[in-house]
Parts: C-alpha cells; sequence; structure tokens
C-alpha cells in the first residue's frame, strides 16, 4: 500500500493478535494500542480492584501492562502517556515485588487441578525469594511470600490475578463447589494483609457475587461498570482511526471500498460495546485486529467459543430471545453484576460473557437496557439458537440463508413458499400446544433476522402492524402469518389494516403474502401473494 502522506510503499504491521505479554509486545514492534493512562490512575490510587469484561476484550494485556509498571520497567514505556504522567520525581518508576496469578493456562475439570496451578505458582516464587513451604496450607505459604517479599525489598506487595473465574466456569458440578472452596481460603488472605500490599487488581469474565472469593473480599472495587472505565480495554473510535489507519487502508483497499465505507462496515461489524450508561462504544479487539489481518469482514470472536452453555441456559429459563431485539429487556445492576452458577436468569452470564451490552439507561427504574452490541454476535448468536428452536443439530447453514435471501432479491415467492413449507417440516412434536404456538413463531423470527444480514428486515409483534416487512432493491414484502386460521384471513388483515399505505408512493414492487400454518400437519396449508 502507498502512503499518501510520505508517498512510500508501506507493508503490512506487526499486529498483536494473540499476544497478551505486554513486554513481548513492545520489544518486538507489534502495534499498541496505548492505555497507560488508566495504568497510571489505577496505580496512584492503591485502592484493590476487580474488572469483568467479556472473553479475548484485552484484560490480560493490561494486566501485563500493569506489572510492567509496578517492575519498574520503565524502558517499555517510552513514547507512552504514562511517561509524561510518572515525570522524573524520586517515586517515579519505582520497582516493586509483584505476584502475576495466570490461570488462563489450564483447564479445571481434573481432580486438583486448581491445586496444581496455585502450587505451580508458589513453588516458583519460594524459589526465588528462599522461603521454605513447609507443611503450611497453600493460603499459608502465600502469606509467607507476602511476608517475606515485603521484608527482602523493603517495598508492599502487588498481587494481579488474570481470569480467576475460569477455573469455576470451566468446573463440573462437582467440582465447582471445591474450586470455589479453594479460592475463598487462598485468596481471603488478602483481605487482612493490607499492610503489605502496595496493589491489588483481579480479572475475569463475571463476577461471582456472594460465592466464591467475593464475600471474603468485599473491600475490592468493582470498576467493571464505571463510566470513567469504559474504554480500559478495547479500542474506541478514535483509537481505531489514530492507531489503525494504515490497516484501515489496506482493508479498503481489498474489499474495494473507500474509507468512511469501510470504518462504517467495522463499526457495524464490532463496535457497540457500552460497560456504562452514557459513554462512548468499544470496539472488540480480537475481531477488529483478525479483520484487518485477513483483510475480510469476518465472525471472528464468535467463532471462538461456542454458546453451547448459553443456550442450555435459554432452555432451562424459558427467555424470551426475542426480548433482545424487540429493545425489552432491562435489569438492574445487582443482576448485572450477579452471576451464580445455579441462577436460574441468564441475564448476568449473557451480558457478562459479552453476548449482551448496555443500550440505554431507566433512571427511573435504575435499570440498564440491554441488548447485541454489533453484528458479528447478533447474527453469530441468531444462527446458534436456531438448531434449539427445530431440536436438530445444525438447523439452518448460512447456505440455507443465502437462499432465502436470493429467493427474497428475485421476487420468487413460489420458491419462498418451499423453503418454509420444509422448514416448518421440520419442528418438533411438543405435547404442550403452546409450545408448538412458540416454536413456529420462532422459526419465522429466527429466518427474517438472519434474512438481516442481506435485506432491510422489521419484524413486528405489536397490534396494528404486520408480522415481517422485508425492503431489497426491487421489492418490499409484506408478511402475514396465521396459525390454524387461513392464508385469506392474513392476506385480508394486510388490507384491512392498512400495512401497505406507507409504500403507497413506492416504485418497487409490492408483495403481500398471506400465510397459514397448519399445526397438525406441521405444514403450510395457505399461501396466498398478492401484487
Amino acid at each position: 500500500m502507498q502512503d499518501k502522506e510520505v508517498g512510500v510503499m508501506v507493508p503490512d504491521r506487526k499486529l498483536p493478535i494473540g499476544i497478551q505479554e505486554f513486554e513481548k509486545l513492545i520489544r518486538e514492534g507489534y502495534i499498541y494500542v496505548d492505555k497507560t493512562d488508566y495504568v497510571y490512575r489505577l496505580a496512584q490510587s492503591g485502592l484493590p480492584y476487580f474488572l469483568s469484561r467479556p472473553r479475548r476484550f484485552g484484560k490480560s494485556l493490561f494486566l501485563s501492562t500493569l506489572r510492567a509498571y509496578f517492575e519498574g520497567k520503565k524502558e517499555l514505556f517510552t513514547g507512552l502517556k504514562i511517561m509524561e504522567l510518572e515525570g522524573d520525581g524520586p517515586d517515579a518508576w519505582q520497582k516493586y515485588p509483584v505476584f502475576y496469578f495466570d490461570f488462563n493456562k489450564d483447564e479445571y475439570k481434573r481432580e486438583t487441578a486448581i491445586e496444581n496451578v496455585l502450587e505451580g505458582h508458589l513453588e516458583k516464587w519460594e524459589k526465588q525469594y528462599r522461603v521454605d513451604k513447609g507443611t503450611y496450607s497453600l493460603a499459608g505459604r502465600f502469606q509467607n511470600l507476602i511476608e517475606k517479599a515485603y521484608e527482602v525489598s523493603g517495598k508492599p506487595v502487588v498481587v494481579l490475578v488474570d481470569e480467576y473465574d475460569k477455573a469455576l466456569l470451566e468446573s463440573d458440578e462437582e467440582r465447582l463447589e471445591h474450586n470455589k472452596a479453594v479460592f475463598k481460603g487462598f485468596f481471603s488472605t488478602l483481605k487482612s494483609y493490607d499492610y503489605y500490599l502496595k496493589f491489588v487488581f483481579l480479572t475475569g469474565v463475571t463476577k461471582f457475587s456472594k460465592v466464591s472469593i467475593f464475600s471474603d473480599l468485599n473491600q475490592l472495587n468493582d470498576i467493571s461498570l464505571d463510566q470513567d472505565y469504559n474504554g480500559i480495554c478495547g479500542i474506541t473510535q478514535s483509537e481505531l482511526t489514530d492507531t489503525f489507519a494504515i490497516e484501515i487502508e489496506l482493508l479498503a483497499q481489498k474489499e474495494g471500498i473507500d474509507r468512511e465505507t469501510c470504518i462504517a462496515e467495522l463499526k457495524k461489524m464490532y463496535d457497540g460495546y457500552h460497560f456504562s450508561y452514557d459513554v462512548e462504544g468499544v470496539y472488540n479487539p480480537f475481531s477488529l485486529l483478525n479483520a484487518f489481518y485477513k483483510k475480510n469482514f469476518g465472525m471472528y470472536w464468535f467463532a471462538t467459543g461456542t454458546p453451547t452453555f448459553l443456550i442450555d441456559k435459554l432452555k432451562k429459563s424459558g427467555f424470551d430471545a426475542k426480548q433482545i431485539t424487540e429493545g425489552e429487556l432491562y435489569a438492574p445492576e445487582t443482576v448485572l453484576t450477579d452471576y451464580r452458577f445455579d441462577n436460574p436468569n441468564p441475564i448476568p452470564l449473557f451480558y457478562q460473557s459479552g453476548y449482551l451490552t448496555i443500550k440505554g439507561y431507566d433512571k427511573k427504574y435504575r435499570s440498564y437496557q440491554l441488548g447485541y452490541p454489533n453484528d458479528e454476535v447478533k447474527y453469530g448468536f441468531l444462527e446458534s439458537l436456531a438448531p434449539y428452536f427445530l431440536h436438530e443439530e445444525k438447523a439452518l447453514d448460512p447456505l440455507d440463508i443465502r437462499s432465502f435471501g436470493m429467493d427474497i432479491e428475485k421476487g420468487r415467492t413460489d420458491s419462498l413458499k418451499d423453503r418454509f413449507t420444509a422448514l416448518f417440516a421440520r419442528l418438533p412434536y411438543p405435547d404442550d400446544e403452546r409450545q408448538v404456538e412458540q416454536n413456529f413463531q420462532n422459526v419465522i423470527y429466527i429466518v427474517f433476522m438472519l434474512l438481516g444480514q442481506y435485506t432491510m428486515t422489521e419484524i413486528h409483534s405489536a397490534k396494528g402492524r404486520a408480522d415481517c416487512i422485508v425492503e431489497t432493491d426491487d421489492y418490499v414484502y409484506i408478511f402475514e402469518f396465521k396459525r390454524d386460521k387461513s392464508a385469506d384471513e392474513a392476506l385480508q388483515q394486510i388490507e384491512d389494516m392498512g400495512y401497505a399505505l406507507p409504500y403507497a408512493a413506492d416504485k418497487r414492487t409490492l408483495l403481500k403474502i398471506g400465510v397459514n400454518f397448519d399445526s397438525k400437519e406441521r405444514s403450510i396449508a395457505g399461501w396466498q401473494v398478492s401484487k
């Protein structure tokens, strides 16, 4: 690519995909989005902190940056914001003993897995500080290490804990209570050791409220929903345009679009995370970096982890997924921050895992409005919902939706009828009549929501509005679906209620389609089209 300012060819730069170590990132010349002003602000307060963010959102890199700072590695921060903030006073760039716990690198279904990880960390530090582990418990050995590090260095200790909850989220039910008890016993040490501590920072995907380690660590300052820390992880709009100007140009060139169109597409796909209200949206860094590396608008973050556990949670709760799209999902802060393994409410896990984000705030009821952050999450999640509604391993693949879309674009109503007939024939046969209605409505919902990737689609459920309206360059479709009535009745409702009036002056072809679904036969019993 040619840099327009200097007039030379610019090669692809090193994108830090999967790089979670700050020192490696800086020394090897990877692009770094400067978050060191947050490091300085937190370090100066001296408070113990907790931060929850979705997976692959930059938590580990930020924690690694904190470690480099507290280890006094000034040379790594040349040219970054913190250099000016820190200055050259007598207290600048002090080196402190750092205990860094990383729970990313193991799996926790094995017996004593959590003890083995803690043991590995402690043995390394006991060797460093020449401390005999003796017959002490794990918690006792940690206490001895904190005291010894303070004695040797003459300075208080920094404790950093990365992804504390991985050992809890990946535990089966049999190991969960055991792992929670181990954590609670081990890290409760911190509560009574304030004298020896300079700084404490824990990260995770979820906050296990009232259980696990937090009942004994109630002094932790949870900044997960603080407006001032909304952009501590992820990438803001200004960071995107300032840091990745070259990558935006390269992607735009590959896609055959201009720069502004490219930014708009990136925003639609990967922006939209809000970790408080009235704050700037944040881009998913993992997806953004992969889009730049592969020069393609793909679903990268969603593809790295299956939401099976979320779907299972959805099944058990009876939660209506349509609430998300219709903007009717609200939750108070106490719900968002209260994840419990046995909690039947799926909203805390959906939010903390990154499948929902904050869209607004109702001050009267002190509740957050929730919704999908962006198209990557929205369409990825909807595709994973389809097998659940149809009770099949793979109910709708992209080729099926593409075929629906092609028929819509070409005005092929007979082919559309065949596709819906085949789809409804795959509905399960529940004993509960209400479930028949629910499955029927859910299939319609999923199909048309997924079509929203390719067309302008509106789905309505309020009285006086059509079930679904789809717009393409050449056609406007107005659908009305009935169950165990008649297609003529559905078509007549479109006429009587004036659903087509907003399109009276539209030059596109208007297609009104009334559909009747026979619940006993599990098939379309009537399909009427009026132009």
